[in-house]
């Protein structure tokens, strides 16, 4: 299903181009695009070996999904040190060389940037586990006593996204909140020295040549005042329908128009791109206002069914809630999040964006077609995941043992949340 489209222009130099409005953004997953020395999993060189093809494709930037040093926790979600490449991908060196290739093929590159929650191998929270409670690095991350009269419940009832208790108890009696897997604490984002050191690490990447961020988990960063409980179970189906205390507060934004200033300092039009789940389209635009991020991710458009009403309704719905902030409309179908959808629309509507079943490969193979036709078509920005463009359906048959995805072993494994940390660190 290769799709050409119109040729990218080479980064501006001086010139203001807004490149990002129009442009057809192409997603790389660096594990599993393309191997450049034969070890079985893809890496940089990989990628780097396959930029011509991504130029003759047409596409106007690469974003790449995490790369740096990480334990894997959460295929590279959970980072370690967010100046340094896993080793399983490469180096400095190759990055530097990757980026600089894709400058002379007229491409640009984003990085993926995650700064709800670090690696529990990050060394502020190994120290903070270290000098144990009352440490002012604790301080950095969400660390709580627990409730109860020997403090054994956690001190909220939140729940994790990946499931169970989103609170793991440390020897030393402390809870610390972690929103996503257990190795993924959360920052806290009302301590300075938090703010500092993102800025420094945009600072980095940008002075390597990197043309923008896609943040992650955008929504996440800032948490209600108080941690509140909320007061029900089932969390998970309260997300993007109902306000959160742990997204989607308005706090977030003053952080992105501090990252806003910062790209501004250099020349070439760099960018940010917010993942925000949110409950409506017009609380996306928001993190789309002028001063703050260049482009927010549609993922009502992503969720809706094979159904031209629906379809047409959130279109309408999506160009009329980015109007106002002056902001481009973004389409995507399919990411690293969700299954692809060649094999969503091949079964029935109402199963999800996360399902395991094959369906009718042809006919989700033709609606494929038309909604990425539908979507480069429409005006704003366009996200293609890797193999879309040979309309790749998901592999709805890998057996159980060979899934390394959080969510599914904490679903298979149990979660009771209280596992332990060891200060000295070491993976569970």
């Amino acid at each position: 299903m290769t799709q050409h489209l119109a040729a990218p222009a080479a980064p501006a130099s001086g010139t203001h181009t807004d490149w990002w409005r129009g442009a057809v953004i192409y997603q790389v997953y660096p594990r599993s695009f393309a191997d450049g020395n034969g070890d079985g999993m893809g890496d940089l060189e990989g990628i780097r070996t396959r930029l011509p093809h991504l130029r003759e494709l047409g596409v106007d930037a690469v974003w790449l999904s995490p790369f740096y040093s990480s334990p894997q926790a959460d295929a590279g979600y959970d980072v370690a040190d967010y100046r340094a490449i896993d080793p399983m991908f490469g180096s400095l060196l190759d990055a530097d060389a990757l980026v600089r290739d894709a400058h002379d093929l007229g491409l640009r590159i984003i990085v993926d940037l995650v700064p709800n929650h670090s690696s529990d191998q990050h060394d502020w929270f190994q120290r903070a586990l270290r000098e144990g409670p009352g440490s002012p690095l604790r301080e950095r991350y969400h660390f709580r006593p627990g409730k109860g009269a020997d403090g054994s419940q956690p001190p909220n009832d939140w729940e994790s996204i990946f499931g169970g208790p989103a609170w793991t108890r440390t020897p030393d009696g402390e809870w610390y909140l972690h929103l996503f897997a257990p190795e993924q604490p959360d920052f806290n984002w009302e301590h300075p020295a938090v703010h500092d050191e993102f800025r420094s690490i945009l600072r980095f990447w940008l002075d390597m040549g990197v043309d923008g961020f896609r943040v992650d988990v955008a929504h996440g960063l800032v948490k209600a005042e108080g941690l509140p409980d909320i007061g029900t179970r089932d969390q998970l189906k309260l997300l993007g329908n109902d306000a959160m205390p742990f997204f989607d507060q308005d706090g977030v934004h003053a952080i992105y128009r501090s990252w806003r200033k910062v790209l501004a300092e250099y020349a070439g039009e760099r960018i940010l791109v917010a993942e925000a789940w949110t409950p409506t389209v017009e609380r996306a635009a928001a993190y789309v206002r002028p001063d703050e991020m260049h482009q927010a991710f549609n993922f009502q458009y992503l969720g809706t069914h094979w159904d031209a009403a629906e379809l047409r309704e959130v279109i309408d719905v999506s160009l009329a809630a980015m109007r106002p902030v002056g902001a481009p409309a973004t389409w995507v179908l399919s990411n690293h999040d969700v299954t692809r959808h060649a094999t969503r629309f091949a079964n029935p509507p109402g199963l999800g964006t996360q399902l395991r079943e094959a369906g009718d490969r042809e006919l989700g193979l033709r609606r494929a077609r038309a909604a990425t036709l539908l979507m480069l078509a429409l005006p704003g920005s366009a996200y293609v995941y890797q193999g879309e463009e040979l309309g790749l359906p998901d592999v709805t048959d890998l057996p159980d043992e060979v899934r390394q995805d959080p969510s599914f072993v904490r679903a298979n494994q149990g979660a009771a949340g209280t596992a332990s940390v060891e200060g000295g660190g070491g993976r569970r």
